[in-house]
Order: C-alpha cells, then sequence, then structure tokens
C-alpha cells in the first residue's frame, strides 16, 4: 500500500500535525494508515524505533528551552549504559527549574536545567556529558550501579575537552545530588585513557578482587627503547599484560596482529594474558581467569577476593 502524498521533507523525517496545515494539506492525510504516531501532534512516514529517532519526534513538538538529559542524554551522547536504559522507550526531559515542568506520555520530566551545560547531539538540545554523568546517580535507585557509573565516567574522561569541568568539579558545583555516595564511590575508579566499556568492567573485576591496579592502555617499549605495543592493563613490575579480546579481534587479520604483539612482548620478558567478556560475567570462568593472572603475579589467592 502506497503512503499519503506529502511534500518532501515530510516523506523523510517526523513532521507535526501544525506543519501539515501550515502546507496547506487536508486533515485527512493525517489519518492515513502508513503513518505512524510517535508521539501526540506528530506523525513519520517511517517507523520511529531507536532512540535518537523518537527524541528527534518529540523535540518537534516539546518547547524548545528543553534538553534531553539522564538516561536519553547519556545514550545520545554515546555512553555506555546497559541495555535497559538504551531500549527504554522513556524519554528523560529536562527544563528550568522556573517552568513548568513536561507531562507528556512517554516523557519524565525533570527540573534544573539552569545548573547544567547544553549541548548539542544530531541537532538536538542535550544535556552535556560532565552534568550527564552526574545526573546517572539518580538512577541507582532504578538499578544502575556503581560499577555502571565507572564504565560511563571513562566514557566521558575520554570526550571532555580542556576548558570543559572534570568529573569531581561538577560533583563538587552540584547541591543535593541524588545518588552522591554511588558517585563519589565511582569517581574515586574512573580513569583515563580507557578505550572500552568492557576495558573498564575487566579492570573493575580486577580491582574488586584486590589486585594491584594496573596502568591503562599504556606503552610497553623494547630493550632499546623503541615502540612495541599497547596493553589495556599492564602491571608493568610483573611485566605482565592484560589484553581483552572483544569481537572487533575476531577476525584472522586481527588475530594474526595480535599473535605477532605477543610474540615481540614474550620476547621482551612480558607475559600476555587474554581476557574475554565470559572472564568478566560468569563465575567459573572469572575465577578461573582471576586465578590465572594472580599466578602470573606471584599474588597469594587465599589473600583476594577470588568468588
Amino acid at each position: 500500500m502506497s503512503g499519503p502524498l506529502l511534500p518532501e521533507p515530510m516523506r523523510i523525517q517526523p513532521f507535526t500535525v501544525a506543519e501539515l496545515r501550515d502546507a496547506g494539506l487536508p486533515p485527512s492525510r493525517l489519518r492515513h494508515r502508513s503513518l505512524h504516531i510517535p508521539t501526540r501532534a506528530v506523525r513519520s512516514v517511517h517507523p520511529v524505533d531507536t532512540l535518537l529517532q523518537r527524541a528527534a519526534a518529540f523535540a518537534k513538538v516539546l518547547p524548545a528551552d528543553v534538553a534531553f538529559s539522564h538516561a536519553t542524554a547519556a545514550v545520545l551522547l554515546g555512553l555506555p549504559m546497559p541495555d535497559r536504559f538504551e531500549k527504554s522507550v522513556v524519554l528523560d526531559v529536562m527544563r528550568d527549574s522556573s517552568r513548568t515542568p513536561i507531562r507528556r506520555t512517554l516523557c519524565v520530566g525533570h527540573r534544573g536545567l539552569e545548573s547544567r551545560t547544553v549541548t548539542a547531539v544530531s541537532g538536538l538540545r542535550v544535556v552535556a556529558p560532565g552534568d550527564t554523568w552526574a545526573d546517572l546517580g539518580d538512577l541507582v535507585r532504578r538499578g544502575l550501579t556503581v560499577d555502571d557509573l565507572v564504565v560511563a565516567g571513562d566514557a566521558v574522561v575520554a570526550m571532555l575537552r580542556p576548558t570543559d569541568a572534570t568529573l569531581a568539579e561538577v560533583l563538587v558545583a552540584r547541591s543535593r545530588l541524588r545518588g552522591v555516595l554511588a558517585l563519589e564511590e565511582a569517581l574515586r575508579l574512573v580513569r583515563p585513557g580507557v578505550r572500552s566499556p568492557m576495558e573498564s568492567r575487566a579492570r573493575l573485576m580486577f580491582h574488586r578482587a584486590g589486585f594491584p591496579p594496573p596502568e591503562v592502555n599504556a606503552v610497553i617499549r623494547d630493550s632499546h627503547g623503541g615502540w612495541l605495543l599497547e596493553g589495556d592493563l599492564v602491571w608493568r613490575g610483573q611485566r605482565v599484560i592484560g589484553e581483552y579480546q572483544g569481537a572487533d579481534h575476531g577476525s584472522i587479520r586481527r588475530r594474526s596482529a595480535d599473535s605477532s604483539r605477543t610474540t615481540r612482548a614474550e620476547g621482551e620478558g612480558y607475559r600476555v594474558l587474554e581476557v574475554y567478556a565470559e572472564d568478566v560475567f560468569r563465575g567459573a570462568r572469572r575465577r578461573a581467569c582471576l586465578l590465572r593472572f594472580a599466578r602470573e603475579l606471584s599474588l597469594d589467592p587465599t589473600a583476594l577476593r577470588i568468588a
């Protein structure tokens, strides 16, 4: 079945009932069965499935002074979040405290935008990364963990500009912050230089077990001072390197490159141990992984928290 006759812009992106009226088109076009209704007074020729698409559709009818915040902002900014937040159909929307909070189906209205910095993502107003991270403390009561906050914090640190406030400065500047204890604990564990969420979670696994802290994405040089490789987790004194192996390491070419790096590192007296997602999330695999690293680091397993 063909769709309704619409101008080109309306066939590409969501449009409002008012825009249809202003274009001089009859209201009957709105009743075409092929149109999707993301929210009241908005129509779309195409399904509105992703969070970015939903936010763009809602932005057509939300006041111009709002910004997306909390979990919605985190996902729009590209911060790693648990699936239940990434797939949520509810949008977090923030406004100045002096204005009436947004009340619209599938929206959660928040106040306090005057104390946050706003940035733009795909043309949408979004609370900036540092302030968004602090707002994630509000989600602890919805099941967000300290480790989740660390993973998101590692990602925020990687995207902050030199002129941006640090996460510590953001926390100091905010009063009556929800989840502040979890945020403060997470902040002590956030590290610069982390390149992926699973690197963060692997590092936290060793931290929780009582291992000495490794260097993160540290440069390893050969005996002549030349660049050898960059290790994900490096215990330099013990010459042990932990390498997280994600899906991007699955190709033959990548595996060949990894094997060559391992051979060169071991030629310089380093021991390279691989870590997989199953080693982090599955109990038996986690215990075996931790025991393997403990042996290479000459740590007493009975003095560690291996469970």
